[in-house]
């Protein structure tokens, strides 16, 4: 006959499936979590016992979730939510001795509503800190790149257009956009990433369509000479949406430059 799970070990299961499933949606390791949970305990520890110093037993594969309240062992206690007599200390661990540690086997649900709180703001916390992080390195990575967004929604009142790029997104003004240039939700429109700044409100790109470098990157994508350095793009004037210049230089007098950017692409 199966035994049935005791309510504890039913809860810890249901904490883990959660941290994996914001591993696989959010991309946030669990470790990460779950260093960020034994920083609340110890915090609610700190609150409720006047102890911070415990030892956290958090194992995502077996399930594990314990919590020991460390206290020194001494002969006369004058702190008791730092110290406990020998005699107690023995009762907890035989061969415990004046001057060294026991831990102190924790009910995790005394922790009551406070500790699960705390734990809940810090991990929406390192949610929001760890989104912010990968954000910003995804964005870094595309720093003064050609990137291809998914168009997500245009803003009817200002015609700014929201675009996802990878896991990350970021908004295309009006004044950056081609004019003329009919685009609809649902698009894959290339743009280009201009800068990559921290604000109070998380990361953000600075991305444009009309920028001569988009052009360029655009060349180096469809020109071998260029993409490989035999060709070097030396000037680029453009008026987006109806005509660019672009000064060339060759290294090796047997390319012409010309030639090979205005070729069959």
């Amino acid at each position: 006959m199966a035994k049935k799970k005791e309510p504890e070990k039913q809860g810890n299961e249901e904490l883990f499936i959660a941290l994996n499933l914001l591993e696989k949606e959010k991309g946030i390791p669990v470790e990460f979590m779950l260093d960020k949970i034994k920083k609340a305990i110890s915090t609610a520890c700190k609150n409720n016992y006047g102890n911070e110093d415990v030892e956290i037993d958090l194992d995502a594969s077996t399930g594990r979730f314990d919590v020991y309240l460390k206290k020194e062992v001494r002969d006369e206690v004058e702190n008791p939510d730092r110290e406990i007599l020998l005699e107690a200390a023995k009762e907890i661990d035989p061969m415990a001795e004046v001057g060294g540690f026991v831990g102190i086997k924790l009910d995790t649900k005394q922790f009551g509503r406070v500790a699960a709180q705390t734990a809940r703001n810090i991990i929406r916390q390192g949610i929001r800190d760890s989104e912010r992080g990968q954000m910003m390195q995804e964005f870094q990575s595309k720093h003064q790149e050609l990137v291809s967004g998914l168009v997500e929604r245009i803003d009817p009142r200002t015609g700014a257009i929201s675009l996802k790029i990878g896991k990350a997104e970021a908004v295309l003004p009006k004044n950056e956009q081609i004019g003329g240039e009919n685009v609809k939700e649902g698009d894959y429109i290339k743009v280009y990433v201009v800068d990559v700044r921290e604000t109070e409100k998380g990361p953000k790109a600075i991305i444009s369509r009309t920028h001569p470098d988009l052009v360029k990157r655009m060349f180096e994508t469809e020109v071998p000479e260029i993409y490989d350095g035999t060709v070097e793009v030396k000037a680029i004037a453009r008026e987006a949406g109806a005509r660019t210049k672009m000064a060339v230089w060759s290294n090796d007098e047997n390319v012409d430059p010309i030639g090979a950017c205005v070729g069959p692409k």
